[in-house]
């Protein structure tokens, strides 16, 4: 119990690492917070004009969530943790990067994070849902878009995938769907300018 407790704790703090402040700040960029969509992701961090620097946001927040989950899956069994630490330790990855202690509890929208958690479930099913990311951002362009479609379908691969394509526990389906429920609550602002029609699309820069 302590140990997943100890497990779940870090697990938050490495999510609270908000890599899009970090690197804007380490590369001499402005702070992400201060324009755009003021929202510290890899998204806004690209609006900058800096390719580089939103390319390493993207894979240090995945890497944040990716790293917690795998080392608990891989390792967790030499210390009694089983799935549903891997669900929380993955969860308290991605509210981290949501609510970063750092960070005033100010943070981004997860879906790097989010990625990154599913690539630690499973590999396999890291990519079927990066693909439907990139599917729906290819015909659509709207990056928004592309996250919500990938975070509803990901519990469902999950699911649907489960003893199959990949070892299926109902702890990280519960965490996936929670997951899902948060991405779409912090993606409510997207959703209305979606309906609005005044979403900006990738590769768009916002003063």
């Amino acid at each position: 119990m302590l140990i997943t407790l100890g497990v779940t704790l870090a697990s938050y703090l490495l999510g609270s690492l908000s890599f899009a402040v970090i690197i804007s700040r380490v590369m001499g960029l402005s702070d992400p917070r201060s324009y755009g969509s003021h929202n510290p992701g890899a998204t806004n961090v690209l609006r900058s004009g800096n390719k580089k620097a939103a390319v390493l946001t993207l894979v240090f927040d995945a890497a944040k969530g990716w790293l917690p989950v795998f080392a608990v899956q891989h390792w967790g069994a030499d210390y009694e943790l089983a799935a549903g630490t891997a669900a929380l330790a993955g969860l308290a990855a991605f509210v981290g990067h949501l609510f970063p202690v750092f960070f005033r509890f100010q943070g981004g929208k997860g879906v790097a994070t989010a990625a990154g958690v599913l690539f630690g479930v499973n590999a396999l099913l890291g990519f079927s849902v990066g693909l439907t990311w990139l599917i729906v951002a290819w015909f659509s362009r709207y990056s928004s878009l592309a996250a919500l479609a990938a975070a509803v379908f990901a519990p469902a691969y999950y699911a649907f995938g489960g003893d199959v394509a990949w070892p299926y526990a109902e702890p990280l389906l519960g965490a996936l769907i929670v997951m899902t429920l948060l991405l779409v609550w912090r993606h409510i602002d997207n959703i209305n300018r979606l309906v609005a029609g005044t979403e900006s699309k990738l590769g768009s820069k916002k003063k």
